[in-house]
């Protein structure tokens, strides 16, 4: 292990002890506690579900309880049943009984859990009336019958029929000479409703029958009716509880299904999560700090001295400058100083003074040559350029003398560097008369037009960065071209920036050359074939740094776009 340390370098020593003491520490921490909370939320919120899933059993239990004890009443009162089982001698005999005692029996049997109730008889000398009707067989054939006569006990049969739940109850405690007779107890479903609705439970609900087939919930209406409980889809990280109705006879087999997301079980855990994720960077950033602050300053003065360790290699007797540090590093740049002016001295002693004197007689050579140079004198150009084009008005030549005169001024302004910076106006009459000569050269195949914001004119910008475009845009754009050339050139002041625009229908380039062009621009190595471009790019990014933008696009065979964006310089007084 101490080997391996060896061969590390300081820097990765430092990170290592930092990854190791400080990163994966926290990480696992924070890991754990994330991790230890959200179980104990999630142990906590199934409790709370267990417990809202019992309260929703109790209270739905309440309200059938309500309808069982109103069937439990008429079951046990043998007034009634014997009454209703009389064979009445008339009409008027029965309705004589209804108003004496059957009215009032009935209509004494009210609760908040009752919808409506029903007595139906097959006794013929009974009249529908009030809450008595004929049981008949079209009453027979109806589905909340048939479920009562599956059930041969003697409780109430609790079963879900046209979209209610309801209790029927055989009214046979008692000798009935026959007579079918029972009750049709209808509970009220907006109670239902309302406990499955306002339920603390966070998920669904269903009441599922003893076939296993779901006849209530929260989420019906989006499930086909008496859909089997087993076929219900739901997220797969959902959780499942189930409350079984034991020990009650007549809802024996009945179960409350509840299913939850546990994304909802969780959701407050994702709540606090930028709150864990807040403090595990404090710990994280606090002791990165401290230690980064440590290691920069054993790192950064030890690379120091191995820098000028390796001037001194190249013969470059650069002392490390002074600072006040009294650990080891600082006595160690304070004694390679020395040496380092020791081994200086020595050499400037010995070898300097040749060297400086063979320098001398090289420079002086060097000097008497670009004397020799510099005998040509560039007015001597401009001179000769200006008697040609006096010739050749002379001679009626205007075309020519009108290329001669823009070729001397743009020679003029290419020699001439005593200005750094010129105006829009002077940039565009330079791109001008390029222009003008190109289209000397090309004739019609070249047509041009130069469009300027008069608010352009006199801002002022680094001379000749857009006449390489221009050039690039005639020489490698227009020229290859068999069709006839055109080049926009626009000008104009957005806000507080120059937007200079150059378009021409050129021959273009494909995707990837524009991707080369665009890559060697940004080079800082040779310049290569587009010198013009490239330095002006450079000049550009040179002058203005990141506030400089530059957008090239192109299309083999249908042109070539630039857009120079420059910011505003003060305009020329």
């Amino acid at each position: 292990m101490e080997k391996f340390l060896n061969y590390l370098k300081l820097r990765d020593k430092l990170l290592l002890m930092y990854v190791l003491s400080v990163f994966i520490p926290i990480v696992l921490t924070n890991v754990v506690f994330y991790n230890v909370t959200t179980s104990n939320l999630r142990n906590q919120k199934i409790r709370d579900a267990d417990m809202a899933l019992d309260n929703l059993k109790n209270e739905l239990r309440v309200t059938i309880d309500q309808g069982v004890g109103l069937a439990y009443s008429l079951y046990g009162d043998s007034i009634f049943n014997k009454t209703i089982t009389r064979k009445f001698t008339s009409e008027k005999d029965y309705v004589e009984t209804f108003n004496s005692y059957l009215r009032g029996a009935l209509a004494d049997q009210n609760a908040q859990g009752v919808r409506w109730y029903q007595v139906y008889t097959d006794n013929p000398t009974v009249l529908a009336s009030g809450y008595i009707d004929r049981l008949t067989d079209k009453l027979r054939d109806t589905g909340w019958y048939r479920q009562s006569k599956a059930s041969s006990s003697r409780y109430p049969t609790f079963i879900y029929s046209d979209q209610k739940f309801s209790l029927i109850q055989k009214l046979n405690n008692y000798h009935t000479s026959g007579i079918e007779q029972l009750v049709k107890i209808d509970l009220n479903m907006e109670r239902i409703h309302q406990i499955f609705f306002g339920s603390t439970f966070n998920g669904m609900v269903y009441l599922v029958d003893p076939q296993g087939r779901v006849q209530y919930g929260n989420d019906t209406a989006k499930l086909p009716e008496g859909v089997p409980f087993k076929e219900i889809s739901y997220p797969k990280n959902s959780l499942a509880f189930k409350n079984v109705y034991s020990g009650i006879n007549y809802l024996e087999g009945w179960t409350l299904e509840g299913v939850m997301d546990e994304e909802n079980v969780l959701k407050e855990v994702r709540k606090s999560r930028s709150f864990v994720i807040w403090l595990a960077c404090i710990n994280f950033v606090l002791p990165s700090i401290i230690i980064a602050a440590m290691s920069r300053s054993i790192h950064v003065r030890l690379v120091r001295i191995l820098k000028h360790m390796k001037k001194v290699k190249a013969q470059n007797f650069q002392t490390i400058p002074h600072e006040e540090a009294r650990d080891e590093i600082g006595q160690l740049t304070i004694e390679f100083n020395r040496m380092t002016e020791t081994v200086n001295s020595l050499i400037n002693e010995v070898y300097v003074a040749d060297i400086q004197k063979k320098n001398l007689e090289l420079k002086q050579q060097q000097a008497q040559l670009h004397a020799l140079y510099s005998q040509i004198n560039p007015h001597f150009l401009f001179n000769s350029l200006e008697s040609v084009r006096m010739r050749s008005l002379i001679k009626g030549e205007k075309e020519t003398a009108k290329i001669i005169q823009h070729m001397a001024k743009m020679f003029r302004k290419s020699v001439s560097w005593s200005h750094n910076y010129v105006t829009v106006r002077e940039e565009l009459e330079l791109i001008e008369s390029f222009l003008t000569i190109q289209q000397y050269r090309f004739g019609d195949k070249l047509e041009y037009s130069i469009v300027a914001d008069p608010a352009a004119l006199e801002h002022r910008i680094p001379k000749m960065v857009l006449l390489p475009f221009v050039e690039n845009a005639s020489i490698h754009g227009i020229e290859s071209s068999p069709d006839k050339g055109i080049i926009a050139i626009s000008v104009a002041v957005q806000r507080d920036r120059l937007i200079f625009r150059l378009e021409d229908n050129g021959i273009g380039m494909s995707p990837e050359k524009l991707e080369e062009l665009k890559e060697y621009l940004e080079e800082n190595d040779d310049i290569g074939e587009r010198v013009g471009m490239k330095n002006a790019y450079y000049r550009l990014k040179l002058c203005f740094q990141d506030r400089f933008m530059f957008t090239m696009d192109a299309r083999e065979g249908t042109g070539t776009y630039i857009e120079i964006s420059l910011p505003l310089m003060e305009a020329a007084p």
